[in-house]
């Protein structure tokens, strides 16, 4: 037991000592401005998220166990699994990518938070009961029972990208807190932060996760709340700031979709918010907490309360997006060089030191334990769908948790690639949903409902979908279009990510009713 309690005092001294020598660093051998305050607390809160985090993965449970390490040995109980879910989505995307839209584009184009809310509602009431029954072990088990694990493989695609892009999304938020707090550029920022969160994901197990989540919705709400109050007086108060937002911005002022407000961007609006309800759902880092449930009653209302707690929390970037965006910055030294820094920069320059202190120390540590959830959700994937029956199939338990560990670097990598190279927390947490709703939302849909789809079905709707959305390009990743839709401006504004998710569907339906004889349906079994 005491060896257990130094290996959890490890880790935490280790990223402090790296944290400082990088603070050390800049006040000696550079000129830049480092928020000092806002360090420590960083140092503080990080401490105290890392020693959870480190503590509970030495003292629960048996993390050489791979069902310990996915699912906590299914034995969370319903306090801890909202917490955990509702700081699965609350996050770095969504609390700075919040603040960023509400600052560039208008409220009407601010739909994530509130359809990320609503696909955790759908969720609830629709999957989460009939995933937990069956007990299994990700969100791919479904499509390998009724597809094949070759199949299944392919579906892993949309899966990894999307929880790659959430990754990523949450580095960038969190390299934009770094870029504020230690006066870095974004890039550095971004790497620093990778590495730390990247080793903190490593330290292992769900139950840490979960733990840390608790921690980080405390944290997280708290230093948003106590800015609100300064941030408003800064601007003379809500009804001096809203004034002036709705001059600013006019008819997107509001979250209501209009014609005025849109113009020909009308119906991609609602392609978006058909995206963020339903691309939502189809995510191992949000089918991991409703498969570690005690139990299928447990799982939907986890998943229904969640979603409230998510509506709330928007609150406050949104407060803070409207009070940058009609600020005057000048008196304060000039308009923040990248609008993902709105948040921090907020935080920092219009409250008093004591409450930037709190807040960009509470958030920063906030969003990186945010990464823990993502990265471990695709690695178990990664894992379990594609290493254990493809690649070696007589793996040991203990042998799979320790593949599942070095996934956790692989992903890492890869995400912060990405985040190096798009520039918008916003995009990306658009992109995180975008492949997943129209590639394998379909195909999760008829696994679990469709009890004559087949594996024939499931690779025709794969690929319908792929070719109609890839058709439509994607700017944020440099991808050109090929089909010819109907294109303004550089933008396509048929509604092509909803036709490609529809199209997969009924091309899965369709298709598996016609090559019934040639790969009869498998039934779906309870995973022992």
């Amino acid at each position: 037991m005491k060896n257990n309690r130094l290996k959890s005092l490890l880790p935490t001294a280790i990223m402090l000592c790296f944290l400082s020598a990088v603070g050390l660093y800049l006040y000696f051998f550079t000129e830049r401005e480092v928020f000092w305050g806002g360090f420590v607390a960083m140092l503080f809160f990080y401490g105290l998220v890392f020693f959870m985090g480190s503590f509970i993965a030495a003292r629960r449970g048996n993390q050489d166990s791979e069902e310990e390490v996915l699912l906590a040995g299914r034995s969370l109980p319903l306090w801890i699994a909202i917490f955990t879910m509702s700081a699965t989505w609350v996050g770095g995307g969504y609390i700075n990518g919040t603040a960023e839209a509400t600052y560039n584009s208008g409220l009407v184009k601010v739909q994530a938070p509130w359809g990320y809310a609503l696909s955790l509602v759908v969720g609830g009431l629709f999957f989460a009961k009939k995933m937990r029954y069956y007990q299994f072990r990700t969100m791919l088990d479904p499509l390998e029972q009724r597809f094949g694990s070759k199949v299944a493989a392919l579906f892993f695609l949309p899966a990894l990208t999307g929880e790659v892009f959430w990754t990523a999304a949450i580095l960038s938020a969190l390299g934009s807190t770094f870029a504020t707090v230690l006066g870095l550029d974004i890039e550095s920022s971004i790497i620093l932060s990778a590495i730390i969160a990247i080793a903190y994901t490593a330290l292992g197990g769900l139950w840490a996760v979960a733990m840390t989540d608790v921690i980080q919705m405390v944290l997280l709400l708290l230093g948003l709340f106590i800015t609100i109050p300064y941030a408003l007086e800064f601007v003379g108060g809500w009804d001096a700031a809203w004034a002036a937002y709705k001059v600013k911005n006019g008819a997107s002022a509001t979250l209501i979709p209009s014609r005025e407000a849109l113009g020909n961007d009308w119906w991609q609006w609602w392609d978006y918010a058909f995206l963020l309800v339903f691309g939502g759902v189809a995510w191992q880092v949000y089918f991991q907490r409703v498969l570690s449930a005690k139990d299928g009653n447990t799982a939907r209302n986890l998943s229904i309360i969640a979603g409230v707690v998510c509506l709330v929390a928007a609150i406050p970037p949104i407060v803070i997006g409207v009070v940058g965006a009609v600020a005057d910055w000048s008196s304060i030294g000039g308009v923040p060089a990248n609008s993902l820094e709105v948040l921090p920069s907020v935080m920092r320059y219009m409250t008093p030191n004591w409450v930037a202190t709190i807040g960009l120390g509470a958030v920063a540590a906030a969003v990186m334990s945010s990464a823990d959830s993502s990265i471990l959700s695709s690695s178990s994937m990664a894992s379990w769908n594609i290493y254990r029956p493809l690649i070696k199939p007589e793996v040991t338990s203990k042998e799979l948790a320790g593949v599942i560990k070095k996934c956790i670097w692989i992903v890492g990598i890869a995400a912060t690639l990405i985040a190096l190279k798009v520039k918008s927390i916003y995009e990306l947490w658009f992109l995180c949903s975008d492949f997943v709703y129209c590639l394998l939302f379909p195909a999760l849909v008829c696994a679990l409902f469709d009890k004559k789809a087949n594996k024939y079905g499931a690779i025709a709707g794969f690929l319908v979908a792929a070719i109609l959305r890839f058709g439509g390009g994607e700017a944020t990743l440099g991808i050109p279009t090929f089909i010819n839709y109907y294109v303004e401006n550089g933008t396509v504004l048929l509604p092509f990510r909803t036709m490609a998710m529809v199209s997969g569907l009924l091309s899965i339906v369709l298709v598996s009713r016609l090559t019934q004889q040639q790969a009869p349906p498998q039934a779906l079994f309870v995973v022992e």
